[in-house]
């Protein structure tokens, strides 16, 4: 639930010196911020278990970009007849818009939005959005799920991780380039802190008709490479001077949060085989509103 708007929250929560670091970290020049220099190293930590949980997904998704790279220069043309090239190429498509818009507001997320009491609105705002995306997914998402439950039970596949992996990113690669598009669109809004960044793409794949375990694999894969080059971007800052006095700190919450985190989106992926998104919801909607009042 929204690992931005946490921690902008967790701290002042426990306010004192700790409420200094949230102050700190929303300041113009986030070179002097050690507080954001951490974070940069739990998000690298994040992209790194996402890689190494999707390995297989990954290795598939890059070679079939690879592939195709020339032909789709060339044609201007989607591949059709490869799923893991298609599939690649979604990814793509659906991770440029978040890009653009981080790379272009992000100081101003950071320092007008990276505040107790905007985290808390917009945490409460994100359990509006995953029970929206429960209420109003298109009946093909209910049929979706239907389905993907009788081929994992039913005797149409087996239980081996691999070959659910295979069949889930089968299915992801009949996605449009339309819908594609659309749901990477969402993810700008996990830029305010708050917003889960896989929950609500998960919502906008529910409602372009996924079924729960395809839209939470597919949420996964779009976060990996975002987070992973937010991470990298930053980098330089947890090496510079704000990251000094610190380097023991980051190494320990480094690993703690990879293992932390391969442990979660495991779990996660397993959980949405069967469940629903109102769980997230309602913690969403009362912590960010007991926060709210707190804060305000």
């Amino acid at each position: 639930m929204s690992s931005l708007g946490h921690s902008v929250l967790v701290p002042a929560w426990i306010g004192g010196s700790w409420q200094s670091l949230v102050t700190q970290s929303s300041q113009s020049s986030s070179e002097t911020s050690f507080y954001l220099a951490y974070i940069v190293a739990l998000h690298v930590a994040t992209a790194l278990a996402l890689l190494v949980f999707f390995r297989a997904d990954w290795e598939r998704i890059i070679r079939g970009f690879f592939r195709t790279l020339g032909d789709v220069v060339r044609t201007r043309r989607m591949p059709e007849d490869d799923a893991d090239a298609r599939l690649a190429w979604l990814v793509v498509i659906a991770t440029v818009p978040v890009g653009i818009t981080g790379l272009a507001l992000e100081h101003v997320f950071r320092t007008i939005f990276a505040k107790p009491v905007a985290a808390s609105i917009f945490l409460f705002a994100n359990g509006l959005i995953l029970f929206a995306g429960e209420r109003y997914r298109r009946r093909a998402s209910v049929q979706a799920d239907v389905l993907v439950a009788v081929e994992a039970h039913g005797g149409g596949r087996t239980h081996q991780d691999i070959e659910l992996a295979v069949a889930s990113d089968s299915r992801l690669a009949h996605v449009s380039v339309a819908d594609s598009l659309r749901i990477g669109l969402l993810q700008c809004a996990a830029l305010l802190p708050g917003i889960s960044r896989s929950g609500i793409t998960m919502v906008g794949g529910l409602w372009r008709g996924l079924s729960h375990e395809d839209a939470a694999r597919f949420a996964f894969l779009l976060a990996t490479p975002v987070i992973l080059a937010a991470g990298v971007l930053k980098l330089p800052t947890l090496f510079g001077s704000a990251g000094d006095h610190i380097h023991g700190q980051a190494a320990v919450g480094f690993v703690i949060c990879g293992i932390t985190a391969y442990i979660s989106v495991r779990w996660l992926v397993r959980y949405f085989e069967t469940k629903r998104l109102e769980p997230f919801a309602i913690y969403s909607l009362v912590v960010g509103l007991i926060s709210f009042v707190h804060f305000v």
